[in-house]
């Protein structure tokens, strides 16, 4: 909608974008000629409740916004954003679009938004691939961090460590004393090469002082089909992939990579409980936009966020998923700045001293 509220054409007068092509909100311009100015300002005190008015309706977005996922619909990604962006909705007035742009493990998907408009009209899910591993391992055209800016946590899962129900150790601390004991003999499945389940798997050589082979596959379905058949020893995967494996007596869970056990498995140890202090590892999502987004916009964008998350259809659905929504006090920008700089520091120690590389 165009303001009513115009300026005089002058010679000097430079064409302005339209509204819809703009970031919300909107401000006044104040550059212009004094005595133009001074008019101005008189008018516009004696229409002050008309235009304040009309201010605060210009800090709505006036179009639809595109959120992009970048993996095929269907996945635990692709859900969980069709669940917060489809609420998000009210508390924007425009819908949510979700648009799956696939390929190099999330990363033209996140390229593309780093040079979208910091207009607040299009934003990404990322995730702990995406936003922390694919910066250590592709040569990227973005800064992962510093490209982006922050707008919400969302929620996430604890891995679990499993085994094929035939080997020999009855717990963590045996399996450990097993591998140690055997090095390079021991198979783990990995859901791709150079993804964050072969980043777990790193870790875990390095804190345990063992070595075992990596066995890539396509995705943690495949793993789990294998774990299942004998067909390798041990893999880490997401509870939502593994747990009617594991409740069906089909794989042998030691322990959940995490402080606290999962609310929908509580018989399975903590990594503390079970002799791995310290080992957590989990898989978390966020929401970006790119960078040099006004602040007012990425706080209209996270308050709509805020107010999904506490939706019970959508924190039941996610709960379905297996995934953990992250504490309302964690639901912040710097919140997720902060996590993802923490996992950066984690994680890219041990990507590049295993000299892992993406082609």
């Amino acid at each position: 909608m165009k303001s009513s509220l115009r300026e005089p054409a002058t010679p000097q007068h430079r064409s302005r974008p339209r509204g819809n092509d703009r970031p919300y909100p909107k401000t006044p311009s104040s550059g212009q000629h004094p005595r133009r100015r001074f008019l101005s300002l008189a008018a516009g005190a004696a229409a002050l409740p008309a235009f304040s008015h009309v201010t605060n309706a210009q800090a709505d977005p006036t179009r639809p916004i595109t959120m992009v996922v970048p993996f095929p619909p269907g996945g635990a990604t692709d859900v969980i954003a069709r669940n917060v962006a489809g609420r998000m909705r009210a508390a924007l007035g425009q819908p949510v679009i979700i648009e799956n742009v696939t390929g190099a493990a999330g990363n033209i998907a996140t390229g593309r938004v780093v040079r979208a408009a910091p207009d607040g009209y299009t934003l990404i899910i990322g995730q702990s691939d995406t936003h922390v591993v694919n910066g250590a391992t592709y040569t990227l055209q973005y800064d992962v961090l510093n490209d982006f800016e922050p707008v919400a946590l969302l929620s996430s899962t604890s891995f679990l460590l499993l085994v094929n129900k035939a080997f020999p150790a009855r717990d963590l601390n045996e399996f450990i004393a097993w591998l140690r004991a055997n090095p390079g003999k021991a198979t783990a499945g990995i859901p791709g090469f150079g993804g964050f389940g072969h980043m777990i798997g790193l870790f875990l050589q390095k804190e345990t002082s063992t070595r075992f082979l990596f066995v890539p596959y396509r995705g943690g379905a495949p793993v789990l089909q294998d774990l299942v058949a004998g067909q390798i020893d041990l893999t880490t995967l997401d509870p939502t992939t593994s747990l009617p494996a594991v409740r069906a007596g089909l794989v042998k869970a030691y322990a959940v990579m995490a402080k606290a056990r999962l609310a929908s498995a509580p018989e399975i140890p903590t990594v503390d409980e079970a002799g791995l202090p310290g080992f957590y590892a989990s898989f978390w999502h966020g929401l970006w936009v790119p960078k040099r987004t006004p602040p007012t916009v990425i706080t209209k964008l996270n308050a709509a966020v805020v107010d999904a998350l506490a939706d019970p259809g959508v924190r039941a659905r996610l709960a379905d998923l297996g995934q953990e929504i992250f504490p309302r006090d964690q639901q912040t920008p710097e919140a997720l700045r902060t996590l993802q700089k923490a996992e950066i520091e984690k994680w890219w120690p041990i990507i590049k001293e295993a000299g892992i590389r993406a082609e």
